[in-house]
Formats: structure tokens, sequence, C-alpha cells
């Protein structure tokens, strides 16, 4: 009995660990953010602009989103803040999204704009053939775990 207890205790331990672990990393070796210089230049010359919110539908306390998002011609940049995480992408939907179902069922019409590798802020630049006139939802999205983090209609 002592020995399973002391095995199972170590084994939620470990687990515990394991988990804060997954939440921390991404913290821990994040780039540097890009300066507010480089994200008004976008924000200066945006074409649109949106707000990413906390109260999305398949948002929780775990996996959020909240601030600005303005998309130029050339670039989309963010001041705000994501809730940390591991492998976060951003995609641009021809539809508005806010499941993870949905974001799943519409994941072939959607453009993968690139990787967020920073929490507070980031400019990502535009695929230069891209139509930007064909979409109207900008998305991120945790890739590894599947999760949906936030959403927010841009026209």
């Amino acid at each position: 009995m002592k020995r399973t207890l002391l095995v199972a205790s170590h084994l939620l331990v470990g687990g515990i660990g394991f988990a804060l672990g997954i939440y921390a990393l991404p913290i821990l070796i994040q780039p540097q953010s890009p300066s507010m210089q480089v994200v008004e230049r976008v924000t200066n010359n945006a074409l649109f602009t949106a707000s990413f919110q906390r109260d999305r539908q398949d948002s929780d306390f775990l996996h959020w989103g909240e601030g600005s998002v303005s998309i130029s011609e050339h670039n989309i940049a963010f001041v705000g803040t994501l809730a940390p995480g591991p492998d976060y992408k951003l995609y641009l939907s021809p539809i508005y999204i806010e499941t993870e179902v949905d974001f799943n069922k519409h994941k072939s019409e959607m453009v993968q704009i690139g990787d967020i590798d920073t929490f507070d802020r980031f400019t990502l630049p535009l695929p230069p053939e891209l139509e930007l006139t064909n979409y109207n939802t900008v998305i991120v999205w945790c890739e590894t775990f599947g999760q949906f983090i936030t959403s927010a209609r841009f026209k």
C-alpha cells in the first residue's frame, strides 16, 4: 500500500510538472517581440482592423487572445496579449470561425500566414500572391494540440 501511494504521488507530481512545462516553455523560449515602431508601420497603413476578444465560443481560460489586429497590403500586425502556448499559427479564412469544429471543417479553404512566436505583439508578412479580398477572418490556432485560440472578423 505504501509503495502504491508513493508511486501514485510521484506520477501525479511528474504529470503536474509536465503540464507546467508545456505552459511555461513557450514563454521561456519566445524571441523578442518586434518593436512598436515596426508594428506601427503596419498599423498606420492598415487596410483592415479587427479585435481579438476573450469571449469567442471555443476560447477558454487557457486558450484566448485579446488585442488589435491590423492588416496592411503586405503585413499583419498584432498588439495585445495571447495566452502562451506552443506552435501557434496565424490563418486567414473566407468565413468567420470561432470553434475547433468549424476550423477543422473549413481548414482547406484557409491560408496559413505564418508562425506566432511571441504573445504580446507580432508582425507577419502576407504572401505576395494572396488576394486579401477573398478573406474576412484572422485566426490564431495551436497546431500541435489542435486548439482554437481566438479569431477576429476584419470585414
